[in-house]
């Protein structure tokens, strides 16, 4: 392996930015690539607004096999590192696209979760956002009767402002930016990392293959994120 081409220890304020690839190291399946679950399910009847209004127990029942598989899987090294260079640099911020929890689990605290997470759920009826790891989720009514949803960003949702506001300002502030395992198609997501670029940070691609944004990184490292990531660590 050529040698690393930063290191942590040399800045301090870095944006960790990660997907769906970092979270394949510990089995669970990515959205869009091989094997992808939108390859095997379609998203209109699983996971946008319309299909859980036309059943929501379908959808609800979709979604607790993917807690159940998510929740059979462990943070891997990736992850663990992630978490360790937040603990020890405070100027550290991980904006995420994924929704499987595995960062907080790895000790990582107060994450960016673009797309919302699978251990929440909400009542739009009543405004009531809360925690759940229930596996299957129960009850999946409201006190007020109505259905409890993934508290997810689903097709055709839009994204928190509160969630892009943070992540905006910690990509303006940063010196460093590690994008790890995104496909760079997910829009507004995949556009985010441009602010850093913008305002001057190093930048840092950690992926299997090149993705449509690759030529925003003046380093693209290809490999497993937990091993690029350690040798980035070291």
């Amino acid at each position: 392996m050529p040698p690393a081409p930063v290191r942590f220890r040399d800045f301090e304020r870095i944006v960790f930015f990660t997907g769906a690839g970092l979270s394949s190291e510990s089995g669970i399946p990515t959205y869009r690539g091989t094997g992808g679950i939108w390859k095997e399910y379609d998203y209109e009847d699983y996971a946008c607004q319309r299909a859980f209004d036309r059943d929501p127990d379908k959808v609800w029942d979709f979604h607790d096999k993917r807690r159940a598989a998510v929740s059979a899987c462990a943070p891997n090294e990736g992850h663990r590192v992630i978490a360790s260079i937040q603990a020890s640099k405070a100027g550290t911020t991980i904006v995420t696209q994924n929704i499987d929890g595995l960062h907080q689990r790895a000790g990582a605290r107060d994450v960016v979760e673009l797309h919302g997470s699978l251990w929440r759920v909400r009542c739009d009826a009543d405004g009531i956002v809360r925690p759940d790891t229930s596996v299957p989720m129960a009850p999946r009514r409201c006190a007020c009767g109505a259905f409890f949803r993934p508290d997810i960003v689903w097709f055709e949702d839009a994204l928190d402002p509160r969630n892009i506001r943070r992540a905006q300002e910690a990509l303006t502030a940063c010196d460093l930016l590690v994008s790890v395992g995104t496909s760079g198609v997910v829009y507004p997501a995949a556009d985010l990392p441009r602010i850093a670029v913008m305002h001057g940070a190093v930048t840092v691609e950690v992926n299997l293959e090149d993705t449509p944004v690759s030529h925003f990184y003046q380093h693209r490292l290809r490999g497993k994120a937990s091993e690029m990531l350690a040798e980035l660590a070291s």
